[in-house]
């Protein structure tokens, strides 16, 4: 009997799970695919998005999301890998998405608050964190995404 090699997730759920790779570094995998969400608000902003259009896409990526890390927890016997950073991303378009400007001060703000509320995990965030599930993996950094939000959007109207 041949020596069978045990495969990781395919190259295409890895590339968006992980966030085009930026989970996969050694380091503060989530601060990095936090950092790497930067140049899609860019996009998002250039190209003029509405935000009707930007929470249908966060609603989007959440669902798919959900699936596909679940199915990958499963397989592989997983719960919440460091690397699978896509949730970041999620909770960062959603912080983003109560000032939806790109100077950089509210850009700084929305990165350092999201991490923020994504490390200390407040409740019902740190409930869904200890899920064994897709759904908690994903879920716990769209709370820590509104969380952020509202102070972003709150010290942004102060600060204004």
């Amino acid at each position: 009997m041949k020596d069978q090699k045990i495969q990781g997730p395919s190259v295409a759920t890895t590339l968006f799970l992980s966030w085009f790779y930026t989970g996969k570094v050694p380091k503060a995998p989530g601060t990095m695919g936090s950092l790497a969400t930067l140049p899609l608000i860019y996009l998002l902003h250039y190209i003029n998005i509405n935000i009707y259009s930007l929470l249908a896409l966060i609603v989007v990526l959440y669902i798919f999301s959900v699936i596909v890390t679940e199915k990958v927890q499963q397989k592989f016997g997983l719960h919440d890998p460091q690397w699978i950073v896509i949730d970041e991303v999620i909770g960062m378009l959603l912080t983003w998405s109560f000032v939806m400007s790109v100077d950089f001060p509210t850009l700084f703000l929305v990165f350092a608050v999201f991490r923020f509320f994504d490390i200390i995990k407040i409740w019902p965030a740190s409930y869904f964190d200890r899920l064994h599930h897709g759904m908690g993996t994903i879920t716990d950094d769209v709370i820590s995404g509104i969380y952020a939000g509202l102070v972003v959007k709150i010290a942004t109207h102060y600060l204004a």
